[in-house]
């Protein structure tokens, strides 16, 4: 089956926005929480925590935010140096502890939050509510297609042509 070669170009197009909208996000979060000692990346685990509502591993919490665990590990680190997250024995693996949100940390999640909520309200006005949820859904559908390693076709045909005589 043979794409649309102008479907093909918007997908691009939307892909290079969505770029350019996380860097805008990654900035704006920056500064919504800076007075709070956070940055987007911190403020992320926090709230992988805080919407899991239990204890997770270094690991899953990379796989729900979409981080590689080494990124994870290292904000893990700087988060319990400063209180905000505590580290407990996992039962069910030895060396992959739990991550859990401090008393602390929850309540700085609870401020960053409030403060988000603040902010997407002028953001949020003059959207249609139905193109805001098609836009949610073609984004997670795109996301979930990546996921199941559709994207993959692709670099496995690059890996081959790069090692092909």
């Amino acid at each position: 089956m043979q794409n649309d070669p102008n479907l093909d170009s918007t997908l691009t197009e939307l892909i290079l926005a969505t770029f350019r909208l996380n860097g805008a996000l990654l900035q704006a979060g920056d500064a919504l929480v800076r007075d709070l000692g956070l940055t987007s990346a911190r403020w992320q685990v926090l709230g992988a925590l805080a919407l899991e509502g239990r204890p997770l591993t270094v690991a899953q919490i990379g796989r729900r935010m979409g981080l590689t665990r080494q990124a994870v590990q290292r904000l893990v680190t700087e988060l319990s140096d400063d209180g905000l997250l505590v580290l407990t024995d996992n039962p069910d693996h030895k060396r992959a502890r739990l991550v859990a949100l401090s008393v602390r940390g929850e309540a700085l999640y609870a401020q960053a939050e409030a403060r988000q909520r603040t902010w997407v309200r002028p953001l949020a006005q003059g959207l249609e509510p139905a193109g805001v949820e098609a836009a949610l859904g073609l984004l997670r559908g795109l996301d979930e297609r990546l996921r199941s390693g559709e994207g993959a076709a692709y670099q496995a045909g690059a890996s081959r042509a790069k090692t092909a005589p």
